[in-house]
């Protein structure tokens, strides 16, 4: 008799990472006699964040693209740093987007389920007991995208800072943006001595997502990022009229906490809870698009799902960053901007992207020479 509650893999949370993974397990034919369970509280039907990256090709998520941009800025109190980004372009995915694009694309696999329930337990054994509020679940490999009840920003040991943000997109009456150029920094506006910059995506001539972001170990409340949001608006973007269409909000961990020794040969730790948001910067979709892909890889080789997913040299580099975020936050403005005025951008995107060449990365390192980055560097080995 069939076990109806056993699965061949059991993806526990239906965000990026989870999607993602499945949506790779679904498109290749080596998963099709496999049974695959999404397990997630969540029905995915509001838009909740917004996901930005760049590429230089077009790829199969052109089709759910919200808008996309080829050139930038990066604007400090000391200057404009204007930006062509030829051969990439700087793309935007709405995440209610990403969930029905996911939803309708892994509906099709018979051999997919959606369990709308919430996991309260993983129990490892030679069978995977993965308990909900209504049932429990067996595996032979469970993909696990929770943060570690253990993980800290507080933890002694591991370098971390929170990157928390609020944007509202606005709609106003008469043409405000350049629908070509996305505002990727924009650090004039502050919250005293700290690193926090100004975000906007223009979507059109008439509407925009303006966001107040912070690189900083303590969040602040609600009225805090609007008051900003509202100065910028009027201060800097010279907007007088306009509607709020949209909110966004959200926490992100940038850290060098060692999310991957959690992972065993029965469970892989993915997404946020698996370390793969870069610690430097918060980027997260385009390396998770790269550790689903080879997770598949390793999957097929018969390897454990978690091996070669990070790169040491890049790990250290997003430490010593992390060191001069945490240590003198007030840097974050003089830091990124040495990055985008001393590195051509396609230099930084490559970077970023953990695609550089050694040369390139000591050309980088080299334009952020100081005191402040010495020091950290020395403290972080």
């Amino acid at each position: 008799m069939a076990d109806n509650n056993h699965f061949d893999y059991i993806i526990i949370g239906n965000g990026l990472a989870g999607l993602q993974l499945a949506l790779k397990m679904a498109s290749d034919v080596f998963f099709d006699e496999k049974r695959i369970a999404l397990i997630d509280n969540s029905q995915k039907n509001t838009n909740d964040k917004t996901w930005s990256f760049w590429e230089t090709e077009p790829s199969h998520w052109n089709n759910i693209t919200h808008q996309s941009w080829n050139k930038a800025s990066i604007i400090t109190s000391k200057k404009q740093i204007d930006l062509n980004l030829n051969p990439y372009h700087y793309k935007s995915i709405r995440s209610i987007d990403f969930y029905n694009y996911s939803k309708k694309k892994l509906s099709k696999k018979i051999n997919i389920e959606f369990i709308i329930e919430h996991v309260e337990s993983l129990n490892e054994d030679d069978i995977i007991k993965v308990s909900t509020n209504k049932n429990t679940y067996r595996a032979n490999h469970v993909f696990d995208s929770r943060i570690p009840e253990t993980f800290s920003i507080d933890s002694k040991n591991s370098i971390s800072i929170i990157q928390h943000f609020k944007g509202w997109v606005i709609k106003t009456d008469n043409k405000a943006f350049d629908k070509n150029r996305v505002t990727m920094m924009d650090y004039r506006l502050k919250d005293g001595e700290q690193t926090t910059f100004t975000y906007v995506l223009p979507f059109s001539e008439t509407e925009a997502l303006v966001e107040f972001t912070y690189f900083t170990s303590q969040v602040v409340n609600e009225d805090t990022y609007d008051a900003f949001i509202k100065k910028y608006i009027k201060a800097y973007l010279n907007i007088e009229n306009y509607s709020i269409i949209e909110t966004e909000k959200g926490q992100i961990p940038m850290t060098n906490f060692s999310f991957e020794k959690f992972n065993t040969k029965k469970v892989t730790k993915i997404g946020t809870g698996g370390g793969w948001v870069k610690g430097s910067t918060g980027y997260s979709f385009k390396h998770t698009e790269k550790k689903t892909t080879k997770i598949i890889e390793n999957i097929k080789a018969n390897k454990l799902p978690s091996n070669g997913l990070f790169n040491r040299r890049y790990k250290f580099y997003d430490k010593v960053f992390l060191k001069v975020l945490k240590d003198e936050n007030h840097k974050g403005e003089w830091l990124f901007q040495q990055f985008y005025d001393k590195n051509s951008i396609q230099t930084m995107f490559r970077f970023l992207d953990e695609e550089s060449t050694f040369l390139e990365e000591l050309k980088i390192m080299w334009s952020l020479f100081s005191w402040s980055f010495i020091k950290a560097f020395f403290k972080t080995l």
